[in-house]
């Protein structure tokens, strides 16, 4: 487990490399605690969510050694899911609540039709509503046992996105709540579930009676 979350913290601190410049355009707002230029901005939030890579990595181990001393099994894993769940969800979510320049003014509006939408967004949109759940899809799995299948993957995204759409509409924020978003947030859950399929948490068996020995009768 310490290899695999090696390799994810490579992966993303490639990608981090790869859209450096626009993150560094917030990098001053940020590190100068300003909350306009940084948490009211797309670029500032991906900032702020790299930048808190090293403490949720000192967490994961925190949580896995703390595991291991009360012998619980799968230390590593279950703390990688959880802070990764949180890490990696919290700030995407926070960009699909983040206010519109009309919040308050104007009322919610909503999009019913399926696929409607879709074919508005492009391709960077799609992308982007694909990876909103990603590290949901991906770590949820991996921590739950009850979540470890593709169909129920599938329906954990699709209603955490609902929720997520929901309160686009009940707060007001300027913001479209499509059912386009939903199925696009769904499906992206599913397909970052398939990647960590192998890791997935399985229920522990229930034991029988034919797993334990009869006691032998006195004669």
């Amino acid at each position: 487990m310490a290899v695999r979350a090696g390799l994810a913290v490579l992966v993303v601190a490639g990608a981090a490399y790869a859209v450096r410049r626009p993150l560094l355009m917030s990098a001053p707002a940020c590190l100068a605690g300003r909350w306009h230029g940084c948490g009211d901005t797309e670029n500032g939030v991906l900032f702020l969510m790299f930048l808190g890579l090293p403490p949720a990595a000192v967490l994961v181990w925190a949580l896995a050694r703390h595991r291991r001393a009360a012998d619980a099994p799968a230390a590593w894993r279950a703390s990688l899911a959880e802070v990764g769940m949180v890490h990696g969800t919290a700030p995407m979510v926070w960009l699909t609540l983040m206010p519109g320049p009309g919040a308050g003014a104007v009322p919610g509006r909503v999009s019913l039709v399926p696929l409607r939408d879709l074919v508005t967004m492009g391709p960077l949109g799609i992308a982007g509503n694909l990876v909103i759940l990603a590290a949901l899809g991906f770590f949820a799995p991996m921590r739950f046992a009850a979540l470890a299948s593709l169909p129920r993957v599938l329906a954990f995204g699709a209603g955490c996105s609902a929720l997520v759409e929901t309160l686009q509409y009940v707060l007001r924020l300027d913001r479209v709540s499509s059912v386009d978003d939903v199925l696009v947030n769904a499906v992206g859950a599913a397909l970052f579930g398939v990647a960590s399929r192998r890791w997935w948490r399985t229920a522990a068996p229930v034991p029988t009676e034919q797993s334990h020995p009869a006691p032998a009768r006195a004669d």
